[in-house]
C-alpha cells in the first residue's frame, strides 16, 4: 500500500509515517516548505508544498491507496489559524483527492470537535473549524474514518500497558492517549473496511487489571 501523510512533520503526523513505514508501506511524506523533518521521516518519499498549491498537492496524493490527514492548526497570533488549517487545509486535501481519483481518507481531528463551549476555542475557534472539516470530509463522497483523539501525550514508556478506549462521535469529553496509539488507530482504520463512513473517538488509559486480550478497532467495530 503506497500511503500519503500531510502534516507529517508534526508531532501526530510524524508518528503515523513511522508507524506505516514499520508496517512495510510505501509512504509520501507531504509537509511545508519550511518545516524541519524529524528523523523518523528518512525512508518516505518527501515532498515539500503548501497545501493551496493544487496541482503540487495533486502530484504528492497521485497514485497512492490512501491519505491520512494529520495537519492542524499550530498555536500563534493568527485566529483564523485553525479556519485556514482545519476547515479549508482539509477542503483542498479532499478537491485534490477528487482531482487523482484517491478514495481513501482518514483524518485526525479532536475530541469534542464541533463544541462551541470548550476553552480550546480561546484559539480561533478550533473546535468548530475541526467539525466544519470533517463535514465536508462527510460529504464528499469519499471513503473516510474520522478519528477524534484525546488529549495528546508524547510519553511512550508505558504504551505497551495502554489499552484504548473507542466509541461513536460525542460520547468521550476528556481523556488522552499516546501519540503514536492515534498513528496506529489511523493506519488499522485502513484496514477495516467497517471503519469507512465512521468517527472514532479514541482515549487511553493504563488499567488496574489488564484485559485478556485489549480492544482493538476491529473487534470494536464488529
Amino acid at each position: 500500500m503506497r500511503v500519503a501523510v500531510t502534516g507529517a512533520s508534526g508531532k501526530t503526523g510524524w508518528r503515523v509515517v513511522d508507524e506505516a513505514l514499520a508496517r512495510g508501506f510505501e509512504v509520501r511524506a507531504i509537509v511545508r516548505p519550511d518545516s524541519v523533518l524529524p528523523p523518523g521521516l528518512g525512508a518516505a518519499e518527501i515532498h515539500r508544498l503548501q497545501l493551496s498549491d493544487g496541482p503540487a498537492l495533486q502530484d504528492a496524493l497521485r497514485d497512492c491507496d490512501a491519505l491520512v490527514i494529520a495537519t492542524g492548526a499550530r498555536p500563534s497570533i493568527d485566529l483564523f489559524g485553525p479556519l485556514k488549517v482545519d476547515a479549508l487545509g482539509v477542503r483542498q486535501q479532499l478537491e485534490a483527492c477528487r482531482a487523482v481519483g484517491l478514495k481513501r481518507v482518514v483524518l485526525v481531528s479532536s475530541l469534542c470537535a464541533g463544541r462551541w463551549l470548550h476553552p480550546l476555542n480561546l484559539f480561533g475557534l478550533i473546535l468548530v473549524w475541526k467539525r466544519l472539516g470533517e463535514q465536508w470530509l462527510e460529504q464528499s463522497g469519499l471513503e473516510v474514518t474520522i478519528v477524534r483523539p484525546g488529549g495528546l501525550k508524547e510519553a511512550e514508556e508505558d504504551i505497551a500497558a495502554q489499552e484504548l478506549r473507542f466509541s461513536g462521535a460525542d460520547q468521550q469529553q476528556d481523556g488522552s492517549l499516546p501519540r503514536r496509539l492515534v498513528a496506529r488507530v489511523c493506519l488499522d482504520a485502513l484496514a477495516v473496511p467497517a471503519s469507512v463512513g465512521r468517527i472514532v473517538e479514541i482515549t487511553s488509559a493504563v488499567p488496574d487489571t489488564p484485559s485478556p486480550q485489549a480492544p482493538a478497532l476491529a473487534s470494536w467495530l464488529a
